[in-house]
């Protein structure tokens, strides 16, 4: 029982750094055009308060942490499992491109077409995970709300600075 306790904490240790890894390798990216390309673009309204962000990202990498584990305890030998956690690390990836794509490479037109991918796959995730676990499901439906609402402010961004 011990030693399946210890295994359970070690997952949800990594599943949580992995997670807030992809938030500090896109940070990367986007902290140094925050105070300079960023701030000279024109923005929608409806654009959040820079200080916004890292707390809202922060809170979404960490239940998106959650939610990978309760999904990876089930076991890797099972073939939704794996299936379910390839989806996850492939909207993981497409999550930290976006800022490479949008922040690092000053490209609003390819961040459109990098967050409707990525919602995409957020959302075959969420399906993926609800046949495994409904708490991790749901789990991320406010990191894709909050990629729906990024996404409107991205695709603005792209209108405005022709």
């Amino acid at each position: 029982m011990g030693n399946t306790r210890f295994s359970s904490i070690i997952k949800l240790v990594i599943s949580i750094v992995v997670c807030e890894g992809a938030g500090i390798i896109g940070s990367v990216f986007t902290t140094p055009a925050i105070p300079t390309w960023y701030a000279a673009l024109q923005k929608p309204a409806f654009t959040p308060p820079n200080w916004l962000f890292a707390p809202a990202w922060g809170t979404l990498y960490l239940l998106m942490g959650i939610a990978a584990f309760l999904v990876w305890r089930v076991g890797l030998g099972n073939q939704p499992v794996k299936t379910a956690l390839y989806f996850f690390l492939i909207q993981l990836v497409f999550n930290t491109m976006w800022s490479a794509v949008f922040f690092g490479m000053q490209s609003p037109l390819y961040g459109v077409i990098v967050i409707i991918i990525l919602w995409i796959a957020i959302l075959l995730t969420i399906i993926k995970f609800a046949r495994i676990s409904a708490v991790a499901a749901w789990l991320l439906v406010p990191y894709i709300l909050w990629v729906s609402f990024a996404s409107a402010l991205n695709i603005s961004v792209w209108l405005l600075n022709p």
